[in-house]
């Protein structure tokens, strides 16, 4: 009996398992073991990794090292997948007129519509004009209520305010009428004076209804159909808020502009197409689809695509030791996508969700390197190290441990950087594909169309529920069921939205409601983790057929996730394959496919020499 370790090194972890093999082909199956992937997949970097996940199954299996008969390493191609996300249209305001906004705590309720007049010039309004008072620094609030109280009592009808400090409940809480306010308005000073305007403000829970209407708009400035055009964009910008202000000047205009981010150069085995990346994610998926198989991609020079792949290939080519023109781009995914920016020319902080698109880039080199690496792992352990078959062929060998599979037969190997596929049919034959685009991909759409700006807090909004915690007591989770507590709960996920997490309830700071920020994480997977299995499966399908795959069994670390498994059976019930996730063994779940498939194979080899001597 000879024991040896099967390791797969992906591009996130580090995956091994401990066997003895027997001349005869028998495997015993003795223990297994990850640790996260040090370095770039496939480079000497990944050696220390190795190191560590070697040990960790030896222990388990109750061996030392020098008990070791050899070392199977997968094959493995060094991957990079790298993600830009660039907006690609722009909420711009000119001449001084202002939109927004949307603080935490407005005052008051409802519509108010009148000119804009400055705090001090309040005593001096005419009987009967309707007004907006723009309260600015160093008033206190009593005074500002005093001054509105005043003119009502004068018959000035004060229908709105706008305010600078964080005052507008304290002075909503003392009018005698109420009225709308908006306050946390940093550049009052350069909201434009004697200019209609109206103030909104919705109820707790409840958003603005007139002035994210752009007919609401025109109704309250008396605008005709041209103009009403030309305002479509500040309505835009407003939908989902609590409050806003919107003031119409004669020379202000509130335009959407779009933002050019480069030209995409795709290049196939025998076709070429160049697509702008600003016309979107569709236009840009049906030039890759146009020229596949993908040969290399190109961005234009000086722009943020550009940018992008040059920096992938410059990582690359210093991580292997070769040229940056040897370098290809093998793959890209594009998905459309919002990014919350600052509005252009805002008085208060004012945000809109922009339209942007998310952009990942996969790099495939030679094989190389792995030589190199096998090298490093001899010198390491001493012991006889042998780079494996292809990682598609091991995977496949490890999926068919999964009890109820056979051939014919398809993987779906979910990383964080790339999503790989294979199918073996009846014969020896494997075909493989590798996409860009996986979980660092999800996390970075959460992270962004939440406007969270941490990506540890989206990586856990990506893995796990969510809940409202509605008592010190209890949470209402996001299916509806609700959770009792026996300890009351932190006083910091009062009220808030939560992750279910592993290590406990973290709360998100945002105002987005649970039914939102679900919205945002399903569709975030579906839009790179099914849009990527469909055309992974096509690309690897007999005939391009996808229905002649009869089974497709779900690997690697984001077959773990809650919902991403079954997303995807879901989209792959129509073509009649069955699929769920992986097995492996009957014992590991989703992990250590290529692993045991080495040792598989491995045992496999050995058995037929041993029959050709006999």
């Amino acid at each position: 009996m000879r024991l040896v370790a099967g390791v797969d090194i992906g591009n996130s972890t580090t995956e091994a398992c401990v066997a003895q093999v027997g001349a005869d082909g028998r495997i015993t199956y003795l223990s297994s073991a990850l640790a996260p992937t040090t370095g770039i997949k496939g480079t000497a970097e990944n050696v220390p990794g190795v190191v560590d996940v070697l040990r960790r199954s030896l222990q388990g299996a109750g061996r030392d090292l020098a008990d070791l008969d050899a070392v199977l390493v997968n094959e493995a191609t060094p991957v990079i997948s790298a993600l830009a996300m660039e907006t690609i249209t722009e909420t711009v305001i000119t001449e001084s007129s202002m939109i927004g906004h949307n603080p935490q705590t407005p005052g008051g309720l409802g519509l108010g519509v009148g000119t804009t007049v400055a705090f001090d010039e309040l005593p001096g309004c005419a009987v009967g004009t309707a007004v907006i008072c723009v309260v600015g620094t160093g008033v206190d609030f009593e005074d500002a209520a005093m001054a509105i109280n005043a003119a009502c009592e004068r018959g000035v009808e004060v229908t709105g305010a706008v305010v600078r400090a964080d005052d507008a409940n304290v002075i909503a809480n003392r009018l005698h009428r109420p009225i709308p306010i908006v306050d946390e308005v940093s550049l009052i000073e350069k909201v434009p004076l004697h200019m209609p305007a109206a103030v909104e403000v919705a109820d707790q829970g409840r958003t603005i209804r007139t002035l994210s209407n752009s007919y609401g708009i025109a109704t309250v400035f008396e605008l005709d159909a041209e103009q009403t055009r030309a305002v479509a964009p500040v309505a835009r910008a407003l939908v989902g808020n609590r409050s806003a202000v919107v003031v119409r000047t004669p020379e202000g205009d509130i335009t959407d502009r779009r933002i050019p981010v480069g030209v995409l150069t795709l290049s196939g085995e025998q076709a070429k197409a160049s697509v702008e990346v600003d016309a979107g994610a569709e236009r840009i998926m049906e030039a890759l689809r146009r020229v596949q198989p993908l040969v290399d991609a190109e961005g234009e020079a000086g722009t943020h695509v550009g940018g992008m792949l040059a920096r992938v290939r410059d990582t690359m080519a210093e991580l292997t030791d070769v040229s940056v023109a040897e370098v290809r781009i093998r793959d890209v995914l594009a998905v459309d996508t919002f990014l919350p920016q600052r509005v252009t020319g805002g008085l208060a902080g004012e945000f809109a969700l922009e339209n942007a698109v998310a952009l990942a880039a996969m790099v495939r080199t030679s094989k190389g390197p792995m030589r190199l690496l096998a090298a490093q792992l001899h010198e390491a352990f001493g012991v006889e190290v042998l780079i494996g078959g292809v990682e598609a062929d091991m995977a496949v060998a490890g999926a068919l441990t999964t009890p109820g599979t056979t051939r014919p037969v398809a993987i779906l190997d979910l990383g964080g950087g790339s999503t790989d596929a294979a199918v073996a049919t009846g014969g020896d034959e494997v075909v493989s594909v590798h996409m860009a685009g996986a979980g660092d991909l999800v996390t970075k759409l959460i992270d962004s169309e939440l406007g969270l700006e941490d990506m540890e807090l989206a990586e856990e909004i990506k893995k796990a529920p969510l809940a409202k915690v509605e008592s010190f007591f209890h949470i209402r989770q996001e299916d509806g069921t609700v959770r009792f507590f026996s300890e009351p709960l932190p006083t910091d996920t009062f009220a808030r939205v939560v992750v279910v997490a592993d290590k406990g309830l973290q709360p998100i700071p945002t105002r987005h409601s649970v039914e939102k920020i679900r919205q945002v994480r399903r569709e975030a997977k579906r839009r790179v983790f099914v849009v990527n299995a469909l055309r992974a499966l096509e690309r690897v399908a007999p005939d391009r057929n996808i229905r002649r795959i009869d089974f497709a069994v779900i690997l690697g670390g984001s077959a773990l996730d809650f919902e991403i498994p079954d997303l995807i059976a879901e989209a792959v019930a129509e073509y009649g394959i069955v699929c769920g996730t992986g097995n492996v063994r009957g014992c590991e779940g989703p992990r250590n496919a290529v692993a045991t498939g080495l040792v598989a194979d491995y045992a496999a080899a050995g058995a037929r020499t041993t029959r050709a001597r006999g």
